[in-house]
């Protein structure tokens, strides 16, 4: 009777957790610090299905995300650095973070709204990337832990920050939840209009940090056509169909199968580095993407309300950086699966706009779902 009470008292109480031995949680004091009288805090997320993940205020970060394997075995499969000084002072400054106030290239790093034209600080030659050199990702987010397995941020962005119109109310949401997802849901209004275009920017192995290439990784993504790129990774405004080239993963593929083609957009992004045009007809949650990595077993799907998915595989990772836990982090360890609108959108009227106007909301949901084959 004892034990069918502890069983029932289990499924009702969210506190009542599997096990988590194996994990090593980074110390909280190389997270205590303030930058520019801000102070940075790292938080800790958990829910009842053993995914365990820390997040600090510091560019919004997601640092750490413990996923179970097929044999149970918890694995820290997200990419990022053991201190927040280290975070500060990385040459690769958005692991994890939040990007904004637009993810992804603006090319010349100007556009235009109405008759107005507003020129951006430019941090990728003459471009824009990533929401300049002081992003989001830069910046301290005032953060409030809701729940043990959900935590909301807010910022501010001023009007003019990094060339931007508007002064941008934004709140992002992380959140665990009980499905066994990382869920990442993004709100924000404005005074101004102004163009707008929030993602993450997480690294993944999902055979865990330190563990070498994400080559053997098996990707779909649920995409017919993708959006080709010049030299400088601005897309030309073409949507340009998948089949016949190495961007086809309508079809589970290993990554590396034909990342050393003798195509000149691998060629441009040093492998994949490109935004794909996900199948779907209206904004609403769908699946974008699996990814599978063979050995672990694991899996995660890509859901969102965004019309395109950036892939990138990682071709820019040199080892400078070490890993939380102590692994260089090299040349194609890692992948990122950003949900978003397209590049440059604001200057290719024919992309989905990106335009945000006063007295209506921006709502943007990426989910990366976990489970194990």
């Amino acid at each position: 009777m004892k034990f069918i009470f502890l069983v029932l008292i289990c499924s009702m109480a969210i506190s009542c957790e599997p096990p988590t031995s194996g994990i090593k949680l980074l110390d909280k004091e190389t997270f205590s610090t303030t930058i520019k009288d801000n102070k940075v805090t790292l938080y800790t997320l958990t829910n009842n299905k053993g995914l365990v993940s820390e997040i600090t205020n510091l560019g919004g970060r997601v640092v750490s995300l413990w996923v179970p394997d097929k044999k149970g075995r918890l694995t820290d499969i997200n990419i990022g650095l053991k201190t927040a000084q280290e975070y500060t002072t990385s040459k690769s400054r958005y692991y994890g973070a939040i990007i904004g106030r637009y993810g992804n290239r603006i090319a010349n790093g100007a556009f235009s709204i109405d008759s107005t034209t507003y020129h951006l600080n430019s941090n990728n030659g003459e471009n824009s990337l990533h929401g300049g050199p002081t992003g989001y990702f830069d910046r301290i987010w005032n953060a409030k832990q809701t729940a043990k397995n959900r935590l909301e941020l807010s910022y501010l962005s001023a009007d003019m920050e990094e060339g931007y119109p508007g002064n941008l109310n934004i709140k992002v949401i992380y959140e665990l939840t009980y499905q066994n997802e990382l869920k990442i849901e993004y709100f924000a209004t404005t005074d101004k209009t102004t163009h707008i275009n929030l993602t993450n920017h997480n690294y993944y192995n999902l055979a865990g940090e330190g563990s070498g290439s994400i080559t053997q990784h098996i990707l779909y993504i649920n995409a017919n056509s993708y959006t080709p790129v010049n030299e400088s990774l601005i897309p030309s405004g073409e949507i340009v169909p998948v089949k016949d080239t190495p961007f086809d993963f309508t079809s589970a593929t290993r990554i590396g199968e034909r990342i050393n083609d003798p195509n000149i957009q691998l060629k441009y992004g040093a492998g994949y580095d490109h935004n794909w045009v996900l199948n779907k007809k209206s904004d609403t949650l769908s699946l974008a993407a699996i990814i599978k990595e063979p050995i672990s077993g694991r899996v995660m799907e890509v859901l969102t309300n965004e019309p395109g998915l950036q892939f990138y595989s990682g071709n820019f990772l040199d080892g400078t950086d070490t890993g939380k836990h102590g692994k260089s982090i090299t040349y194609r360890s890692a992948f990122c699966l950003e949900t978003q609108h397209f590049p440059d959108s604001p200057n290719k009227p024919q992309f989905p706009s990106t335009l945000l106007e006063p007295g209506k909301e921006y709502y943007s949901i990426c989910i990366y779902r976990f489970k194990t084959e």
